[in-house]
């Protein structure tokens, strides 16, 4: 089976991570997240992908190429302008000669999709649809079915009187490759809204199958932020660090520094006498963190800069960033680039945008 992974949205609401980065590009554990997916369909015997590209493309294929670095075999599309998730798999369609798969961009799960293309078959079904339990349905799309997984109707963000199930879209989909047909080419057209409802009212099999394996989109800062406390955490069986603390190749730790795991450290990274890294933390490769500067709760991207007791708490920070000598962040999401100068505090909630230069006054 082949797959489609859906990389060409414009990640706005996970901004500021994602305007000079794409959102498949952006570090889980300092590997970029396109990395763990391409990773998670090949343990399922899919190595025949095609990602599906908007804006931001170079870094995609430098970093991947054709594929063979991963054990699988890439090909791209791109598209000149937005085509929706459907449209963007119509733009795919000279490679769609079997069976395939269609998996969000921003998708991390332990779902096993073996056993789906099994249901699949099993119910001879032209799309299957994975569906994820949630806490709150009303953000997502619900969607109802018999007790045989055939889909009844489809809810899109439906108000709280709505609500009979918590089971949601879970942007995993396979389908059929004669489907394609019913998608218009080179236009705007989505599965959810469109191509879904209308292959219900032509009777076409349209099934849907549950699963409570671990499921997380990391459309926005707090999501991505939450799926590194659940993969420290050890919540997903893709990762199980524990209170560990790995620390990467050529990395050099004070040896009066304190680390209190789960803590990752990328490779060529100081630590300064004193500083103190109390987990779950993540800290980018070539990074340097100057004495008795305490990152709590906190992730980093490569080639951070942090000057002498500076304060890291609860916080995001992009690549290249420098913070100045007793300067602090807490609750804050720092796109690349940023400066924050001696001294400065941000707080709770705030977001700078890349290349700020973050003064006193601000």
């Amino acid at each position: 089976m082949k797959a489609v992974i859906l990389v060409g949205g414009e990640a706005i609401r996970l901004r500021p991570l994602t305007l000079n980065t794409p959102k498949a590009m952006v570090p889980v554990l300092n590997t970029p997240f396109l990395e763990h997916v391409i990773g998670y369909l090949s343990q399922h015997q899919i190595r025949d992908i095609i990602l599906a590209q908007g804006r931001l493309t170079p870094p995609i294929e430098s970093y991947f190429g054709d594929g063979r670095r991963f054990g699988v075999r890439l090909s791209y599309t791109v598209e000149n302008s937005p085509l929706g998730t459907a449209g963007a798999v119509k733009n795919t369609a000279k490679y769609l000669d079997e069976t395939f798969l269609v998996l969000n961009g921003d998708i991390f799960t332990d779902r096993d999709i073996t056993a789906m293309l099994t249901f699949h078959r099993e119910k001879k079904a032209k799309v299957t649809i994975a569906l994820t339990p949630v806490d709150d349905p009303t953000s997502y799309g619900l969607i109802e079915s018999n007790a045989g997984g055939r889909v009844r109707c489809f809810v899109e963000k439906p108000g709280r009187d709505e609500v009979t199930t918590n089971m949601i879209n879970a942007g995993i989909y396979i389908i059929e490759p004669e489907v394609l047909a019913h998608i218009p080419p080179r236009v705007s057209f989505s599965f959810e809204h469109e191509l879904f409802p209308q292959l219900l009212e032509r009777g076409e099999p349209v099934y849907a199958t549950p699963s409570p394996a671990y499921w997380i989109d990391i459309g926005t800062p707090d999501k991505y932020f939450q799926l590194h406390l659940d993969l420290l955490g050890g919540k997903s069986h893709r990762f199980t660090p524990g209170d560990k603390v790995q620390i990467g190749k050529q990395s050099h730790i004070h040896p009066e520094a304190q680390i209190t795991g789960p803590v990752v450290i990328g490779n060529n990274c100081t630590i300064g006498q004193g500083a103190r890294l109390m987990g779950p933390v993540v800290i980018g490769p070539g990074s340097v963190i100057e004495e008795d500067t305490i990152i709590e709760r906190s992730i980093i991207w490569q080639n951070a800069r942090l000057g002498a007791r500076v304060q890291v708490k609860n916080s995001i920070m992009a690549g290249d960033c420098r913070l100045e000598a007793s300067s602090t962040i807490d609750g804050s999401v720092l796109g690349d680039n940023v400066t924050v100068l001696g001294g400065c505090k941000l707080g709770p909630g705030s977001r700078t945008w890349p290349g700020t230069v973050v003064e006193p006054a601000t």
